[in-house]
């Protein structure tokens, strides 16, 4: 089960990450996990929201320059350790992670991380014969 991670694309300078915040915000759109790598030049915003389609169809519509990429979500023991077992599991499989980061919110006992993998379909078949639990759009949708 894959969730879309939205990427927007933003100028640095002041302003910018409420203007994406404010449209999305008066257009019901909550975003659910976010995170914000920087270059002297941009700035890159990734999040999760509610509603995916919608969100990047507002955001396009508006000019700013944003794509959607496949990530995972997984639920991680809320525990020292917790994410170190999940690292085992993906490092002893040979499965590679691009970068990841927590949610905003968690559902259960459980924290909840994204992940960003080389090779997605691995990534899930590894986690699932793993007895890990993947988070569903339907659960995104529902927080």
């Amino acid at each position: 089960m894959r969730l879309k991670q939205i990427s927007v694309f933003l100028e640095n300078k002041k302003g910018r990450l409420q203007d994406v915040c404010s449209l999305l915000g008066s257009n019901g759109i909550n975003m659910r996990a976010l995170t914000i790598a920087e270059t002297e030049s941009f700035g890159v915003l990734r999040m999760v929201v509610d509603k995916s389609d919608q969100a990047i169809d507002l955001l396009r519509k508006n000019d700013f320059a944003a794509n959607v990429t496949d990530v995972v979500a997984v639920e991680v023991e809320d525990k020292p350790g917790g994410l170190a077992g999940i690292l085992k599991i993906i490092s002893d499989n040979d499965v590679n992670i691009e970068y990841m980061y927590g949610f905003v919110e968690k559902f259960s006992d459980k924290a909840l991380l994204v992940f960003r993998f080389e090779d997605t379909d691995h990534a899930q078949r590894i986690l699932n014969e793993n007895g890990v639990s993947i988070v569903a759009e339907k659960d995104i949708q529902g927080l």
